[in-house]
């Protein structure tokens, strides 16, 4: 007998729906009507990933609960709800390897961005101003990226590739790690903070991350750095980060993901110099919903045929861990 499975979706349906359909007892649920359809499904994918929907929704009986929950994002942190977490039944998966090289991609525009001005170059040319000026170099500046999962990865190797010197911050120290060179562990974040000219956020949303870039880590950063966010908003202190920026201490920020979302409109963000706001689209490039949706239909058919589901999260971190040898 085929799953039964919800597709949590706000109107726009993945491109291989009818290979879905073929393989599953297939409905598609609104927020609103998620409630109604959920209880006693095989499966859930949640198309639109960001939403406090799931939980609002989740059946209370355990057993009515879906064994397998796709998600079609790297980032699982809404879905981290005890319900969910501790029911050993349930299955979560993910995205990874959709978002790697796009985003890796659109940090090198955000670095190049600040790095030669760009956002002052169209004001001049908004104001029809002539206003040659110099602008920094990449080459030889200093990267730390703060997580070590395929998008950190994918981002070093970018990165190294135009003469950046990259190190990052994971959970295990490493002196000779193949993308990374160096991977320092929480002890040793404050001097590699002091050193790094640009600081990229790329690590999940989890209860040990949340908060972790907050004031003391800040000012821990060389004067004149950067933070360029590609994670989570979460991560980050926005308040901290506005008085820093503010008062000079750092140069910049590049920020694609925020605590709230959308940005609110009054957030000092928008408007401070040297700052650069995009609308979490970071991994958004031309057939990124296609590449999701494929990789669902693979998981769908291995499940079918009883086979390994790939992205596994580990739903106590929150991420999917890495395959020693893989």
């Amino acid at each position: 007998m085929a799953d039964r499975l919800v597709v949590l979706h706000r109107g726009i349906l993945p491109h291989n729906a009818a290979g879905i359909e073929s393989l599953a007892d297939t409905v598609y649920a609104t927020e609103e009507e998620l409630p109604h359809l959920l209880p006693g499904a095989d499966a859930l994918l949640c198309w639109h990933s960001i939403t406090p929907a799931v939980e609002a929704a989740w059946p209370e009986a355990p057993s009515s609960a879906p064994g397998w929950v796709h998600v079609a994002a790297a980032g699982v942190d809404s879905l981290l709800f005890p319900a969910l977490v501790d029911n050993p039944r349930v299955v979560l998966t993910n995205s990874r390897g959709v978002y790697d090289r796009p985003i890796a991609e659109y940090v090198l525009g955000l670095i190049l961005a600040l790095a030669k001005d760009f956002p002052g170059t169209w004001e001049h040319q908004r104001r029809r101003e002539w206003r040659p000026r110099d602008s920094e170099r990449i080459d030889g500046r200093t990267v730390l990226v703060w997580g070590t999962g395929p998008i950190g990865r994918a981002v070093a190797r970018m990165l190294r590739a135009v003469g950046m010197r990259v190190s990052a911050v994971g959970r295990t120290e490493c002196a000779e790690d193949p993308d990374f060179g160096t991977v320092h562990a929480l002890s040793g974040l404050r001097p590699a903070l002091a050193a790094a000219d640009y600081v990229v956020l790329a690590a999940p949303l989890t209860a040990a991350t949340r908060g972790m870039v907050d004031a003391s880590v800040l000012a821990s950063m060389k004067p004149g750095a950067r933070l360029v966010n590609v994670g989570r908003g979460g991560l980050v202190d926005e308040e901290a980060l506005v008085r820093h920026l503010t008062d000079g201490r750092l140069a910049g920020a590049a920020l694609d993901v925020f605590a709230h979302e959308p940005l609110p409109a009054a957030s000092p963000l928008w408007d401070l110099p040297g700052v650069i706001v995009s609308p979490h689209t970071a991994g958004e490039v031309t057939g990124w919903r296609d590449d999701l949706a494929d990789l669902f239909l693979d998981n769908l058919i291995r499940r079918a045929e009883g086979r390994e589901l790939r992205n596994v999260v580990d739903k106590a971190r929150g991420y999917v861990r890495e395959v020693k040898g893989g």
